[in-house]
């Protein structure tokens, strides 16, 4: 809570309406890979960590669990890279839900997000009814989309993030969030591992309070670089050297471009292999080389040196297949075909073409998931079912190297070591493998008798988290340099801008904050039939002093506040609004509805009694009144002799003189209460003739 003195010194509390729970909840990617969707709300704000889709799964069963949440509460929705199943479902949440917050990724992911979807939607074997979105969908979703530099930092209504390098894929980042001073480093997917064209993920600069992190291979090492390269070009020689048709399945982009370098510069070096095509099989291929030749600068050294003398992403082994149509199968070749899960698309369709061939192989490069073709063949089957319910016998040689730039257990645990978050949640990652992960790092954390806790939640489960804090405010401008009151009182205007509260002069307004300062001109219109000499002489009296006149027998200046003028049986009110003139206002208001009350006589007996003896006569009225109401009619009198009046309460008198207001009374708490009843009305009335002498 935070504590600030009024005017007055009286302490004023803050009410402190954002909770300080912190929950993490997976909408998909919980126990699972596919569907990357966490939701993280904290302080009222609600941010959304991707939005894929599962690979396994068709139409509105491939979204994350997006139907518990309301889609116009997320603020601020990142997506860390193209991959499908981490923004797949983007053109069906940005167009077909309430969504109106922000979405921003990474230009290279923008870019190439484009392609991949459009590639996604052709290639995809489902009726048009399952479709979640159209091309047309996809286009108008690139008007949502907004972009992010690495190493740039941004401010959405008080949720400031930041990219960083994430090395799984071109553009790929890796988000650090902070609400509140809490920071919370979402990696996505993520490598340690430097390859031929990407660099290993960087190490934020500062600590996070939660760190979300990937676990795909668990507790699994990862063989070196050098030696999973020698393993996959020696499986594809020896695919072609026995006659038969490699088939490699890929997305259209992503690890696809690691594989080309290898295999070009592999059949540079080998003389024999010249007479054996390389086909990379996507109608994106031009696009998706234009795309990666834009981007050279987010990749590392070795391309950034190697494109001063040749363009490595410029083949000279590899042909450009845009279909089967123009495919001649007529002997040894290597292709590259999309999608990588072999759901559907020019992958499927060459599998089911060779599969029964003992001469051809395929060999699955990268991460797959649970539900689809090319992870139900790593356990070699003995036949398949093709999309058409045909079942075929699997002959062909089945083969798995992992290219996937996702951590292993040694990469995760040094990410983790560096910077020693308090809490990890896992995420992307088989049941069992995120089980394995989360009992080896707590194991070791605890031999190591570090407090850093572990949570593995699956989809739709939260984990809440609690952060407090100290609320200060920061004075500024004047009064940030003027000398403090005697009672060490700091008066100024308390403003609260995203978590973070600040205290300046009310001249300052205008210099640090949006907030104007507005003047509003008031203006009432009321029915008044009397003559301009009956309200002037009524102000005059009730005001004790004589309206300043404007326009002659038409307008009067009252208190040098409020403007009155009459015309045509109306009189019109004009004043700034101000506490103080609000009040003179509601006065006028009250001698206007006065005066309407009138009969003739009493209007002319207004216009004819002198000032002093009717401002005097109207005092005792109003004093008689006022006593009334407080003590009751019955213990005032409504005839008074002379100057004489009385108030008699409970067998006591309080006896009132009203030429000099002096009041005696032997009970001295009915004399106090009399008096200041006299006080106060002889303040707002003022009668010039009466001459207030007591204290």
């Amino acid at each position: 809570m935070l504590s600030v003195q009024d005017k007055k010194g009286e302490e004023i509390q803050i009410s402190e309406e954002e909770n300080d729970k912190l929950t993490i909840k997976p909408l998909g990617a919980g126990q699972e890979v596919g569907r990357s969707c966490i939701v993280m709300e904290f302080k009222g704000k609600k941010i959304m960590l991707d939005c894929g889709i599962h690979p396994g799964l068709q139409g509105l069963d491939a979204l994350p669990f997006v139907d518990l949440i309301e889609a116009n509460e997320i603020d601020l929705l990142l997506i860390t890279h193209f991959h499908l199943d981490h923004s797949g479902a983007l053109p069906w949440f940005l167009l077909k839900t309430k969504f109106k917050g922000k979405c921003y990724m990474t230009h290279a992911t923008k870019a190439i997000y484009r392609w991949l979807l459009s590639d996604y939607i052709k290639v995809s074997n489902i009726g048009t009814e399952q479709m979640l979105y159209t091309e047309a969908d996809l286009e108008k979703s690139m008007d949502r989309i907004e972009t992010i530099n690495f190493h740039e930092e941004k401010d959405v209504g008080g949720i400031r993030f930041c990219a960083y390098n994430a090395g799984h894929v071109l553009g790929a980042a890796m988000f650090m969030i902070e609400i509140a001073g809490v920071k919370v480093l979402y990696t996505g997917d993520f490598s340690r591992q430097e390859d031929r064209h990407l660099m290993a993920a960087e190490i934020p600069p500062s600590r996070p309070e939660i760190l979300i992190t990937e676990s795909t291979y668990g507790t699994h090492i990862h063989e070196k670089r050098e030696e999973r390269e020698r393993r996959f070009t020696m499986l594809v020689n020896d695919i072609v050297n026995r006659g038969g048709r490699c088939l490699i399945p890929v997305f259209a982009l992503g690890r696809a471009q690691e594989l080309l370098l290898i295999l070009d510069e592999y059949w540079g070096l080998h003389p024999e292999l010249h007479d054996i095509p390389i086909y990379y099989a996507s109608s994106l291929a031009k696009k998706c080389m234009a795309v990666y030749q834009t981007y050279i600068n987010a990749m590392n050294d070795r391309i950034k040196r190697q494109i001063a003398v040749n363009n490595p992403f410029v083949f000279k082994h590899i042909t450009n297949l845009k279909s089967i149509d123009h495919f001649e199968d007529i002997g040894p070749c290597v292709i590259m075909a999309s999608p990588g899960v072999m759901e559907s698309g020019l992958s499927r369709e060459l599998f089911e073409m060779w599969c029964t061939d003992s001469k051809n192989g395929v060999i699955i490069a990268g991460y797959v998931v649970q539900g689809t073709l090319a992870k139900a063949i790593l356990s070699e089957p003995e036949d398949i079912t093709t999309m058409t319910g045909q079942k075929l016998p699997l002959k062909m040689s089945v083969d798995y190297i992992s290219f996937s730039a996702h951590t292993d257990y040694q990469q995760t645990r040094e990410f983790i070591n560096i910077l020693k978050p308090p809490h990890i949640v896992l995420v992307h990652g088989e049941q069992n493998e995120m089980q394995r992960l989360k009992s080896a790092l707590v194991r070791e954390y605890e031999e190591n008798s570090e407090d850093i806790k572990v949570y593995n939640p699956r989809n739709t489960v939260g984990v809440d988290f609690y952060f407090t804090g100290e609320k200060t405010a920061k004075v500024m401008g004047e009064i940030a340099v003027e000398k403090p009151a005697e009672d060490n009182v700091l008066s100024g205007v308390l403003l609260k801008k995203n978590f973070s509260y600040h205290i300046f002069a009310s001249e300052d307004i205008p210099r640090y904050s949006d907030m104007l300062l507005s003047e509003i001109q008031q203006k009432q219109l009321h029915r008044f039939t009397a003559s301009f000499t009956v309200l002037q002489n009524m102000l005059s009296h009730l005001t004790g002093s004589v309206p300043e006149i404007i326009i002659p027998n038409k307008k009067l200046r009252v208190l040098n506040s409020v403007d009155v003028s009459v015309d045509k049986n109306f009189a019109t009110l004009e004043w700034t609004t101000t506490p103080e003139n609000d009040m003179y206002a509601d006065i006028v208001v009250q001698v206007l509805m006065k005066i309407q009350s009138m009969n003739h006589g009493d209007m002319k007996n207004v216009a004819s009694v002198p000032y002093t003896e009717y401002d005097h006569m109207h005092f005792k009225e109003c004093l008689i009144e006022i006593l009334q109401e407080m003590f009751g009619e019955e213990s005032v009198p409504k005839i008074f002799k002379g100057e004489k009046l009385f108030v008699a309460v409970d067998g006591k008198k309080a006896n009132i003189n009203l030429k000099n207001l002096e009041v005696t009374c032997e009970d001295e708490v009915l004399q106090r209460m009399v008096q200041a009843a006299i006080s106060r009305l002889h303040n707002t009335v003022t009668p010039l003739n009466v001459t207030n002498t007591t204290t």
